[in-house]
C-alpha cells in the first residue's frame, strides 16, 4: 500500500478483516506500506499489521514478492504510480477519483487497457457501491422493480470546512487534490447514481463556489499535525458543487433522465450524508449513508391504499456481502465496504469476478468532473461529457 492517514486505515482494515470472513480464492498478505516519513509509516505498518515499511514507492513497485499495489495518496501522485505499476505487471487498486486531470486519468486507462492483455487488474475505490443497500439498490432497478428510471437527485453533504478558521489542508490545494467537493465527494454521488441506474451522464450544467478563500496554515506545514498560525494559505478549489445533468437513454431508446448533484463542505449539521433518490414508472428508492444498513423502497404497483415509502432493513443473509457477517439484524458500518472492495478485487484476480470499477469507469467520471468544471467556467452552460482532443490531453499529461 502507497500511502497512509486516513484511507491508508480504511484500506488496512479491509486488507486485514476479508480474509478473515469470506472464502477468498488468493490469500492476501499485507507485504509492504509506503510512505514518504518513515516514522509515521513505520508506526501504522505497526499498527494495522504490515510486514515492513519503505519510503520508496519505485523500488517496491518492481518488487518480484509484490502482486498488488494500493494506491491511496493524494491525486496528484495517482497516475505516475499507477501507470509504473500496470507497467511492472502488477493489479492496481487506486483510490478515487481516478486522477487529477482528464489527460492522467486517460493515460491511466491507456495503460490499464494494455495490461489487461496480460491478466492484470485494475480497479478504482468507489466504496459505496459496496455498502449492500447501495448494492441492493442496483440490483431492484436492474429487475425492473421502478421500470423506467424518471429522475434521479444526489448529494453528498459535509460540513467539515463550514468553520471559516479551520486549517488547510491539501484537500484544499488544486495542486495536490485537482478539486475539491466536486472530486473529493461529488465524485462519489456521480458514481453510486451511474452505478445504481445503469445509466451515464452526457452532458452537465453546473456552478462550483469557493466560499472561504483563505485559511490559516498549520505550524507544521499545511495538512500536518500541529497548531494553527497567523499566515493564511490560499484555497484553490471549490467548497460547493451543483450541477444538473442529463443521461443517457437506457438501452433501446426511451426517455433520457435528467439528475441534480449537489457536492458541499459547507453544510452546517451534516457529517456524511450521501443520498440518492431515484425515481420510476413503477416504483422509487431512496438511500442514506447516514442510514447504511436502510434502503427506502416505494412500490407504485400496489393499491393505492397500500402505497407509501417502506424501509427494507439490508440485513439478511440473501442481501449482497452480508452472508458471511453476522445474524441477520447485526449491522454493519462505514468500514465493511473496504473489506467488500478487498473481496472484489481478489475475485477479479482469480479470474472469478469482474474487475467493478474500471479505469475506464474512473475516467468517464473524471470527464465529468471536467464537464462541470468547464460548464462552471462558462456562467453554468449546458456542457457535453466527452473527451477533449487526445493529442491535447497526452501533450498535457507528459508536460505534467
Amino acid at each position: 500500500m502507497i500511502g497512509s492517514g486516513f484511507m491508508g486505515s480504511a484500506h488496512s482494515q479491509g486488507w486485514r478483516v476479508a480474509p478473515r470472513f469470506f472464502d477468498l480464492p488468493r490469500s492476501p498478505e499485507m507485504a509492504v506500506l509506503v510512505g514518504r516519513d518513515a516514522g509515521r509509516a513505520e508506526a501504522a505498518a505497526s499498527k494495522w499489521g504490515w510486514a515492513e515499511t519503505s519510503t520508496d514507492w519505485r523500488s517496491t513497485v518492481e518488487r518480484d514478492d509484490v502482486d498488488i499495489i494500493d494506491i491511496v495518496t493524494p491525486g496528484d501522485s495517482h497516475a505516475e504510480i499507477a501507470i509504473a505499476a500496470l507497467r511492472a505487471g502488477k493489479h492496481v487498486l487506486c483510490e478515487k477519483p481516478l486522477a487529477n486531470t482528464v489527460a492522467e486519468a486517460e493515460a491511466m486507462a491507456d495503460a490499464a487497457e494494455q495490461a489487461a492483455a496480460n491478466g492484470v487488474v485494475a480497479m478504482v475505490g468507489f466504496t459505496y457501491r459496496r455498502v449492500p443497500a447501495a448494492t441492493f439498490a442496483r440490483d431492484l432497478v436492474a429487475a425492473g422493480r421502478l421500470g423506467a428510471i424518471r429522475q434521479i437527485r444526489a448529494a453528498y453533504r459535509q460540513d467539515w470546512l463550514a468553520d471559516s478558521d479551520g486549517p488547510m489542508t491539501w484537500r484544499l490545494d488544486k495542486e495536490r487534490a485537482g478539486s475539491g467537493a466536486l472530486g473529493d465527494i461529488g465524485a462519489h454521488a456521480i458514481d453510486l447514481a451511474e452505478f445504481i441506474t445503469g445509466l451515464r451522464l452526457e452532458r452537465v450544467a453546473g456552478t462550483l463556489e469557493t466560499i472561504v478563500s483563505e485559511r490559516p496554515l498549520l505550524g507544521e506545514g499545511i495538512g500536518l499535525s500541529g497548531t494553527a498560525s497567523t499566515e493564511r494559505g490560499q484555497v484553490t478549489v471549490d467548497d460547493v458543487a451543483l450541477f444538473q445533468g442529463r443521461f443517457t437513454a437506457p438501452d433501446g431508446g426511451g426517455f433520457a433522465p435528467l439528475g441534480s448533484f449537489e457536492a458541499t463542505r459547507f453544510a452546517t449539521g451534516r457529517k456524511n450524508a450521501l443520498t440518492i433518490e431515484i425515481s420510476g414508472e413503477t416504483g422509487a428508492i431512496a438511500f442514506d449513508l447516514e442510514r447504511l444498513n436502510e434502503l427506502q423502497f416505494f412500490d407504485a404497483t400496489v393499491p393505492a391504499t397500500e402505497q407509501g415509502f417502506r424501509t427494507i432493513f439490508v440485513t439478511e443473509p440473501e442481501h449482497p456481502y452480508l452472508a458471511p457477517w453476522w445474524p441477520a439484524g447485526h449491522m454493519l458500518g462505514y468500514e465493511h465496504g473496504f473489506s467488500h472492495q478487498v473481496v472484489d478485487l481478489i475475485d477479479a484476480i482469480a479470474g472469478t469476478g469482474e474487475a467493478s470499477p474500471s479505469f475506464g469507469d474512473g475516467l468517464h467520471v473524471q470527464r465529468v468532473l471536467d464537464a462541470v468544471g468547464r460548464s462552471s467556467n462558462a456562467d453554468g452552460v449546458w456542457t457535453p461529457v466527452h473527451p477533449h482532443d487526445p493529442h491535447e490531453h497526452q501533450h498535457a499529461y507528459d508536460a505534467h
